[in-house]
Order: structure tokens, then C-alpha cells, then sequence
């Protein structure tokens, strides 16, 4: 009953959304795809290299870009924990700069590394920056200061209090910020795939569909996307999550 509680409301989302595209093709079959045929297709794609291509190289320009980001703006938000000043000057650079959508960069990006995969992997690396550090950095002005004197107290240098007191503490804001920052890496992966700068992956393959007025292949690179970052968010990374905070939802606990 538990695993019933949890699953039907996404069930219910996803039925709910296959039905509105099933009644737009009743009203217009001409602009619309029956939610069959769109699933045909997709069966079809699954034996088609060119689908695994497009998936591979998405994948590769994710898994490269997105650690980086995460690894990067960690570390830096626990120095930012450490060093006022530098904490100041991050939360005002980053006030500047997450202003400013990841795909504007694309065009600069362009012109300095040309076409191809770096732009690409750039552009997942800005857009999930910034909510991982400011969750780092949130969580190392959250520690709790009688912990950090009891260090000092008992001679531990800048390098000891990062490791044995703010890595420890802000380990939750952590794993929050890259559950955060994999929403951002992935629109912007899509986003970015799909303004040109490569001519393979997911993102171009959905607006190649929509250059030649292929709604079926709209539609399934939709339900691709979609599932793709529901699987890697939703059940990989949700479930990390509750493997490493297993303290949190000891007792059955569950998150709201």
C-alpha cells in the first residue's frame, strides 16, 4: 500500500498528460499525433542507431559537464564557509552572473571553441553551478558555530575544520544542490543541443523533427527527454539521496 501511495501520483501525472495530447489529435488529427502512433514510432527509433547516437552523445556531454559543475562549485562553496569575504564576493558574482540565461552564452561560446561538444558541455556546466554552490554555501553558514570553536579550541588548522567539521555538516546541502543543479543541466543540455551548435543529441534531433514538421518525432523526443530526467532524477538520484541521508527517513520517514 505504501509503494501504491508513492507511485500513482506520478501514474496520474503522466496519464493525465498522455490524455490532453490524445484529445488534441481528436480535435486536430492533421496537427496532432495519436498517442498510439507516437508509440509506434518510438518502437520503432529503438532499432534505429541513429536514436542511440543522438541518446550516447547527450549522455557523454551530461555525465561530463554536470560532475564537474558539481565537484567545482562544492568545493568552493565550503571555502566560501570558511572565508567571509569570499563568501560575499561568490553570492554577489553569483547574483550577477545566474541572471543571465545559460543559452545566451551559447553564440560566445561558439565563436571561441567553434562547433561541437564544448559549448555545450560549458553551458551544463554554468547553468548547474550556481544552485549547487549556493546550496553548499547556505549549508556552511548553517553549521553550527559551537562545533567550529571546539575545533579551533582543540588545534585543528583551516584545512581540519573543512574536513572534519564543514564537510560533515553541510554533506545535506550537498546532495540537495546536485539534485538541484541535474534539473538545470538538463533543460540546459536540451536547450543548448537544440540552438545548433551540434548536429547530433537529443535536442537537435527533437528540433530537426520540428524543421520538417515531424510531430510524431516531436512528441517522442518529448516523452524521451522527459523520461530520461525522470529516471536520472526521480529513481537514481532520489534514490542516492536517500541512501546517503539514511539517517533522515530512518523510522520510515519520508521527505514532504
Amino acid at each position: 500500500m505504501r509503494s501504491i501511495r508513492k507511485t500513482w501520483p506520478f501514474f496520474a501525472a503522466v496519464a493525465t498528460l498522455l490524455a490532453l495530447l490524445q484529445i488534441g489529435y481528436w480535435m486536430n488529427p492533421i496537427l496532432f499525433p495519436s498517442i498510439p502512433s507516437v508509440f509506434e514510432r518510438l518502437g520503432r527509433s529503438l532499432g534505429d542507431e541513429r536514436f542511440w547516437q543522438s541518446l550516447g552523445t547527450s549522455m557523454y556531454r551530461l555525465f561530463i559537464g554536470y560532475p564537474i559543475a558539481c565537484v567545482v562549485a562544492g568545493f568552493l562553496g565550503l571555502i566560501a564557509g570558511l572565508y567571509r569575504g569570499f563568501a560575499l564576493y561568490m553570492r554577489r558574482l553569483i547574483a550577477i552572473l545566474q541572471s543571465i540565461p545559460p543559452i545566451a552564452w551559447l553564440p560566445f561560446l561558439m565563436i571561441i571553441f567553434g562547433f561541437g561538444d564544448v559549448p555545450v558541455i560549458l553551458i551544463v556546466i554554468y547553468a548547474s553551478f550556481f544552485p549547487m554552490a549556493l546550496s553548499v554555501m547556505n549549508g556552511a553558514e548553517g553549521v553550527v558555530r559551537t562545533h567550529i570553536e571546539v575545533a579551533k579550541v582543540l588545534g585543528a588548522n583551516k584545512a581540519q575544520l573543512l574536513r572534519r567539521v564543514y564537510l560533515p555538516e553541510t554533506f545535506p546541502s550537498f546532495i540537495t544542490g546536485a539534485q538541484v543543479a541535474f534539473g538545470n543541466a538538463w533543460r540546459s543540455l536540451v536547450a543548448g543541443e537544440m540552438v545548433g551548435s551540434v548536429m547530433v543529441g537529443l535536442g537537435f534531433a527533437s528540433k530537426f523533427a520540428g524543421d520538417v514538421a515531424d510531430m510524431e518525432g516531436v512528441i517522442m523526443y518529448i516523452i524521451v527527454i522527459g523520461v530520461i530526467a525522470t529516471i536520472l532524477d526521480q529513481v537514481l538520484l532520489e534514490k542516492l539521496k536517500r541512501k546517503l541521508l539514511r539517517w533522515r527517513y530512518a523510522g520510515g520517514g519520508e521527505e514532504r
